[in-house]
């Protein structure tokens, strides 16, 4: 009996292998890359097929494939590659690796979108073979409607002339090279660049020692004080390797930053820009990644999925606020698009530039071992000088509007010259407690330990940690007395408190609600630019990338925050996002002042942070997490549970625990089971086991196999578990 191949397809399930097929049983046989409907259970589902096998001997068992989707593969070998080896690396079902890397439809299944203008056209192989065609009418039908139409036809006019079949008819002909899919030409041509500034000596060396290596791969940490000009450095790097016919990739942490960076791109780069993030609408994410899949998107700016994203032509990966805790997926898919980045640079042999102002100390650890080599933009561009620093002792003050006596006055005389103020408060809502004057009860989530925000404008009580909402109660459900009073200040409280302390002022609010509605954030930047905003009241949407230049002065109002965090990390997070907010203030020929209020003036933290700044502070946290063997100086994989009763994490994890104390390797301890620092969340019971070692190789060898066994433990069908190799957060 002959063999058939074998079709070795990633199908979204939570199985961490690859599902066995045979071809269908008439048709081309597809090439890997491709999305294929299979058959799974009781249904079908979409899968990617990663690899063409030989079956050792024939399967009856094995079923056929329903379809095959795409007439060309949709990913190629090096994105397949990529993928395969983040599934590896963070131990997450390969299937739904695949299906992340996909826009929504394309995991559906679904055609490609056409971009606006696309065409399917004859090749001049295909013009002259087309009369051959004697023994396959359908393929005879569809080469004779592109014979008669010299300009092609959309896929809409293919499917509408050509009728039933006309898919894999098209998908024949694209194989044999006689059919193939024409550019559109709107678009086609980049705009031209708008000269900008001459760049200073350090932006010009940093640029060159980039441009010297341009055609392999090296890291590069662009460590540049806020207002320093790395953005110019990117584009010019940009413009280098557009020019060579090559691609490049900007990853940036939220949508927040990217309408101003398009605006320069777009303007600046000479290039044709493709922009990928969660705001944009489902056709248009699609059609933009398809794009850079095929080669007319010169330069991607997105967000962290857009590290997965096909370009063919990969000529440069830059990462900026490189440091940024939103480059790290907390949910599902667990990986770290910044690393990612890395890796990916790595395999298309091109550089990798991470950008940042106040870098990760694992980014300033690779820089210390010589993996990264560092480029210091050490001055703000033009005659800007650093801002001054100061800390407000806030114990024992009457605060209005969250501001000291020395605040109010500084802010006053601010907006009397005419200038800006900043005033930073990372805590979105009206109130983050509300409490019953008569007994002490405090409105907690029903379905987390945690306590829920007051929003006054949408008069809700909300749950931050699980999304959960409700009206705000009328009376205290212990006592039932209606003395129930909004305690602690948040963005929606702080504005209304601004706006009437200092009459007559514009005030804007930037935080998640504010510019929640579709050109709120365009039209709050706007106005800020424009003046019409003297003070500006946000959270850290304000803090990174943007370019207020009369903003003179910035108060940050509650810097305690972070301090006493149950979280390692929460203390280098707390000096990047002050260090962040400061360097809004004063641009160009402005000084800028920084007031930073807080209850623990003497901290270390913010002693370093005052007087030797984000440098400062780095090198103490690392000397720290030596001591205490902590990343970057050991590596951590994380096994989370939850169920929604208490017990069945503990016992699910507690056996992980056996199992991997019993065959660790020299080097790796074993933390837990532990509750998670919130237990409950969501109406579900969580606990954490935490596996560390000083040497990744170690913990990573046997990783896998711990993995698969605790898969197969009988606790692990009572609980919802997942795998957070490298966590950045352990909430």
């Amino acid at each position: 009996m002959p063999q058939e191949p074998l079709l070795r397809v990633a199908v979204p399930a939570p199985v961490r292998t690859l599902f066995d097929y045979l071809p269908a049983a008439a048709g081309e046989l597809p090439s890997p890359g491709a999305r294929l409907r299979v058959p799974f259970g009781r249904g079908e589902r979409c899968g990617v097929l990663v690899e063409v096998a030989v079956a050792a001997e024939p399967s009856r068992a094995l079923k056929r494939i329903g379809a095959v989707v795409d007439a060309e593969p949709l990913l190629a070998a090096a994105d397949l590659d990529l993928l395969a080896w983040a599934a590896r690396y963070y131990q997450h079902p390969i299937g739904e690796v695949m299906a992340a890397a996909l826009p929504l439809r394309l995991r559906q299944c679904k055609p490609l979108l056409a971009p606006r203008g696309d065409r399917w056209r004859l090749t001049p192989t295909g013009r002259a073979s087309a009369p051959a065609l004697t023994r396959a009418p359908r393929q005879a039908a569809l080469a004779a409607l592109l014979v008669a139409a010299p300009d092609g036809l959309s896929g809409a006019e293919l499917a509408e002339a050509a009728g039933p079949g006309a898919a894999q008819a098209l998908r024949a002909l694209v194989a044999r090279g006689w059919v193939e899919r024409s550019l559109p030409a709107d678009g086609a041509r980049p705009p031209p660049a708008e000269p900008g500034p001459v760049l200073n000596e350090a932006q010009s060396a940093a640029a060159g020692a980039v441009r010297a290596r341009i055609d392999g791969f090296a890291a590069y940490l662009l460590d540049g004080v806020t207002g320093s000009g790395k953005t110019e450095v990117y584009l010019e790097l940009v413009r280098e390797v557009v020019s060579r016919g090559r691609q490049v990739l900007v990853l940036v942490p939220e949508i927040g930053l990217t309408p101003q960076l398009l605006d320069r791109f777009q303007r600046r780069a000479g290039a044709r820009i493709g922009v990928l993030h969660s705001g944009l609408a489902e056709g248009d994410r699609e059609r933009a990644w398809l794009a850079a899949r095929c080669g007319r998107a010169d330069v991607l700016i997105g967000t962290r999925s857009a590290v997965f994203t096909p370009l063919p032509r990969l000529g440069l990966v830059v990462v900026d606020e490189e440091h940024d805790a939103s480059f790290k997926q907390q949910e599902g898919f667990r990986y770290s698009a910044r690393d990612l980045a890395v890796v990916r640079a790595q395999r298309a042999r091109c550089p990798v530039v991470l950008g940042s102002a106040t870098p990760a100390l694992e980014t300033l650890r690779n820089a210390q071992l010589g993996r990264y080599q560092t480029l210091v933009l050490p001055q703000r561009a033009g005659a800007a000088a650093p801002p001054r620093v100061d800390l407000v002792d806030i114990r024992g003050l009457r605060l209005q509007a969250g501001l000291a006596p020395v605040s109010r006055r500084l802010v006053q005389e601010t907006i009397e010259r005419g200038e800006q103020v900043l005033l930073f408060l990372n805590r979105r809502g009206y109130a983050p407690v509300v409490m019953c004057h008569a007994c002490g009860w405090v409105a907690g989530c029903r379905r987390c330990d945690a306590r829920v925000t007051l929003h006054a404008a949408d008069g809700l009580l909300w749950c931050h940690h699980c999304g959960s909402q409700r009206p705000r109660d009328r009376q205290c459900p212990d006592c039932g007395s209606a003395e129930l009073v909004d305690v602690g200040l948040g963005t929606e409280r702080l504005e209304e408190a601004i706006a009437a302390l200092f009459h007559g002022y514009g005030v804007v609010r930037v935080d998640r609600d504010s510019t929640r509605r579709k050109g709120a954030l365009e039209r709050s930047f706007e106005g800020i630019r424009s003046g019409r905003f003297p003070l500006l009241v946000g959270t850290q949407m304000l803090a990174k990338g943007h370019h207020f230049p009369n903003v003179t002065l910035v108060v940050v109002l509650d810097a305690d925050q972070g301090l006493y965090g149950v979280d390692f990390r929460a203390p280098e997070r707390m000096a990047q996002l002050i260090e962040q907010v400061a360097g809004r203030a004063g641009r160009a020929d402005k000084p800028g002042r920084v007031l930073i209020q807080t209850h623990h003036p003497e901290h270390p933290l913010l002693q370093l942070l005052a007087r030797q700044g984000y440098a400062g502070f780095a090198a103490a946290a690392l000397a720290e997490r030596e001591a205490a063997g902590l990343p970057p100086f050991g590596h951590q994989v994380l096994f989370r549970a939850e169920a929604a009763q208490p017990a069945p994490p503990s016992a699910f994890l507690g056996a992980v625990a056996r199992l991997v104390r019993g065959e660790a390797a020299a080097g790796v301890e074993v933390w837990g089971p532990v509750p998670a620092p919130m237990e409950r969340r969501a109406g579900r019971h969580r606990a954490h086991l935490l596996l560390q070692a000083h040497e990744r190789g170690p913990l990573h060898s046997r990783l896998e196999d711990w993995v698969t066994r605790a898969a197969a433990l009988p606790e692990a069908s009572r609980v919802r578990w997942s795998v957070d190799v490298d966590p950045q957060d352990t909430l």
